[in-house]
């Protein structure tokens, strides 16, 4: 029990691990979508291509949004973009840092999607088998055009009465299947290429902005989460304290019931030193509001010097 705490700390305390694992979640998920998913190509001319490419494409761009969605930073990022200037100045490579740091974690998902697509081939054969050139395969030679588009519209449906023991239909179905390999082999390549460029390139450039972008991301992170605990623990003792003067005011009515309560002064100074001075409804939302508009500035001597 104690190792499954530990680890559910380690998690709730490094966002960035949170978030890497559930990238890799997302991404085997589109792969157990895309293999558990019926495809089904409508062997029609006007059809195929708006078919093929949508099922290469659409779910991408959900998956996309869904990266960004479970991604926490993705709102930090636009609530730190958004607020006012107050007395904390934005920096604007911070917003830059953890722009590019959603958007790469949300395109993994996406891209394995694609990839997986195009290694498997159906997509592409579905989408472009009307525009191949039919006078590269021989079974279609003597064929009038209008004639040579249904045939080649059907060549993804192999249980299609025409196209069952076509020749042509194999070689069609093979050479785009080559394609849609050569292409998915060729995008795996770039974005391995491209991650081991960046992986060995960034020493090169200013690593100084770069850790200090970092930091100041990972202190956003901190701080919202340390500000919702402290939210959260205020406003549990100020409920309390609301209930045991709901109760207080009751007392004489509960008495009659022959319920027992404690006084209010019992354990009630460490609760007053807990709620800050800050205990009715309107200077918490004068906190709330001051904390958007006028956070603090990041300056520590400055509460010493208080």
């Amino acid at each position: 029990m104690d190792c499954f705490r530990m680890i559910f700390q380690y998690f709730q305390s490094n966002s960035e691990s949170v978030m890497n694992g559930i990238c890799g979640l997302l991404a085997l998920a589109s792969v157990k979508i895309y293999t558990s998913f019926n495809f089904s190509c409508p062997c029609l001319p006007r059809y195929n291509m708006a078919y093929g490419l949508g099922i290469m494409f659409i779910p991408p761009i959900a998956l996309f949004f869904c990266g960004l969605i479970l991604n926490r930073q993705s709102l930090m990022m636009l609530e730190e973009w958004r607020r006012p200037q107050g007395r904390r100045k934005k920096d604007t490579a911070v917003i830059r840092y953890m722009c590019f740091s959603i958007m790469q974690r949300a395109m993994v998902a996406p891209i394995v999607w694609i990839v997986v697509t195009l290694l498997d081939g159906k997509c592409l054969i579905c989408a472009f088998s009307s525009s191949v050139d039919p006078e590269k395969f021989v079974g279609f030679a003597n064929v009038s055009p209008v004639q040579v588009q249904q045939l080649l519209a059907r060549v993804p449906c192999k249980d299609d009465e025409l196209m069952r023991n076509n020749t042509s239909r194999k070689a069609v179905s093979r050479y785009l299947r080559c394609w849609s390999q050569a292409l998915g082999w060729s995008i795996l390549l770039i974005l391995i290429v491209a991650a081991f460029l960046a992986r060995w390139l960034r020493p090169c450039f200013n690593q100084v902005a770069l850790l200090q972008a970092r930091h100041w991301s990972n202190y956003i992170d901190i701080e919202q989460k340390i500000f919702e605990e402290t939210c959260c623990e205020h406003s549990r003792l100020f409920a309390h304290k609301c209930i045991l003067h709901f109760f207080e005011s009751m007392r004489e009515e509960i008495k009659l019931h022959s319920f027992n309560l404690p006084r209010e002064g019992e354990g009630a100074e460490g609760e007053e030193d807990l709620l800050r001075g800050i205990t009715d409804q309107d200077q918490v939302n004068k906190l709330l509001k001051m904390w958007y508009y006028e956070k603090p500035p990041l300056d520590v001597n400055q509460v010493t010097q208080r």
